[in-house]
């Protein structure tokens, strides 16, 4: 029986829409350091990008295509905006390795209603992307349209969560539908108090079901989703959370759902190296995966399943699991029958950047794919796993 060690870094959210690096002079443009002078990150093939290199814009969730992993939001407005270019809406492709949130968990972005408003970190379009800026109302262009690779989606829930925020409901005016709330980091108040509007379609949550707008009140600590934000005012709620239980409840809903989502499409990575000679290929995983999942790399199945689950592992009673070759959109050929593997024979980390788990393999094969080359975007199912056969419309097989 082969030996299989294991080391995994704790997770991360490294991101931030601010954050430069700290002590260093830049080489590019950021948020914080807006200096034309310099040039914006450009994302290098095979390379995860720097810490703080993105671009940080936010706007509602107008256009999906979950399939290509593709989304269209109305940006924001700002104060670096004219008038002439409000509202305007700007497509987003997620890099191989962005990472979606809905609800303070891992998601795709199916899992996500339009209407909703996100936060995204972006950078600039690839120099052999040719295809034409979005042009609407009178051929006006969002000033956004150059960023189109995004490598992080949150919604108004988890952003405010991960950062340790919250907001405090300071009065609430049910005849006018409005809320006024101060958000909070720390028991402290952060910026001024805003005016939100309430809507009979507003989701109300309270420990474990829902509740009416009649259960908001002063003092109250929620968390909510916005919609039309910027239109006219600070925006609408959506669906707001009024304790503790009820803001677990949706973290958890959707980190289950998330879990299936991934064990039914497999663990998705690029591939740092691959060695001919003893077939050895080594993956690193992306980012914007629950960390237990990594925990089924060291899991066994003593039965011999045979191919193509174990992929043709020599050792049954070891960790095993097989690779399909990946799309940049994350999509798969046809998973079912292009699958190659073998044992599990190394379980390492790499440093966590943005894009990147810190999780590596090497996994022993019987046979390299075509796919199975440095760069290239695969999936791995591990053998403990059922392997399930995804609706047609999710594979490529057919398409070309």
């Amino acid at each position: 029986m082969k030996t299989v060690t294991i080391t995994v870094l704790a997770g991360s959210l490294c991101l931030s829409a601010v954050l430069g690096q700290a002590g260093k002079k830049p080489t590019w443009r950021t948020d914080d350091n807006p200096d034309k002078s310099l040039p914006w990150y450009r994302i290098v093939k095979g390379e995860f990008p720097p810490e703080g290199s993105a671009h940080y814009i936010t706007g509602e969730l107008l256009q999906v295509d979950h399939f290509e992993r593709q989304l269209v939001i109305r940006v924001d407005r700002n104060d670096s905006q004219q008038r002439g270019v409000w509202d305007l809406p700007l497509p987003l492709d997620m890099l191989p390795y962005g990472s979606i949130y809905y609800h303070g968990a891992p998601a795709a972005l199916c899992d996500i209603p339009l209407g909703t408003h996100l936060h995204t970190w972006c950078y600039r379009k690839d120099d052999k992307d040719e295809r034409p800026p979005m042009a609407v109302f009178h051929d006006r262009i969002s000033p956004e349209a150059e960023f189109r690779q995004c490598i992080r989606v949150e919604d108004d829930f988890t952003c405010r969560a991960r950062q340790k925020q919250i907001w405090k409901i300071d009065s609430v005016d049910l005849e006018k539908k409005k809320l006024t709330a101060t958000l909070q980091h720390e028991g402290k108040g952060v910026g001024d108090p805003k005016m939100f509007d309430l809507l009979a379609r507003t989701r109300v949550l309270k420990e474990n079901g829902f509740a009416t707008l009649d259960s908001l009140a002063e003092d109250q600590l929620v968390q909510f989703n916005l919609t039309w934000v910027g239109l006219y005012g600070p925006g609408r709620v959506q669906e707001i959370w009024l304790d503790e239980t009820s803001r677990d409840l949706a973290t958890a809903h959707q980190m289950e759902r998330h879990r299936l989502y991934i064990r039914e499409r497999g663990l998705p990575g690029w591939v740092a190296t691959v060695d001919d000679e003893t077939q050895i290929v080594t993956v690193t995983f992306f980012d914007g995966l629950d960390r237990s999942l990594f925990k089924d790399l060291t899991r066994i199945n003593p039965e011999p399943l045979g191919w193509p689950t174990s992929g043709g592992a020599k050792d049954d009673l070891a960790p095993k699991g097989t690779i399909a070759v990946a799309r940049e959109n994350l999509m798969t050929y046809d998973p079912t029958n292009d699958r190659k593997g073998g044992n599990i024979l190394k379980i390492g980390d790499v440093p966590v950047t943005p894009g990147c788990s810190g999780v590596q393999i090497q996994v022993e094969c019987d046979m390299l794919l075509e796919g199975y080359r440095p760069t290239k975007i695969v999936r791995f199912y591990p053998a403990s796993w059922p392997f399930i056969t995804v609706p047609k419309e999710e594979s490529f097989h057919g398409r070309e």
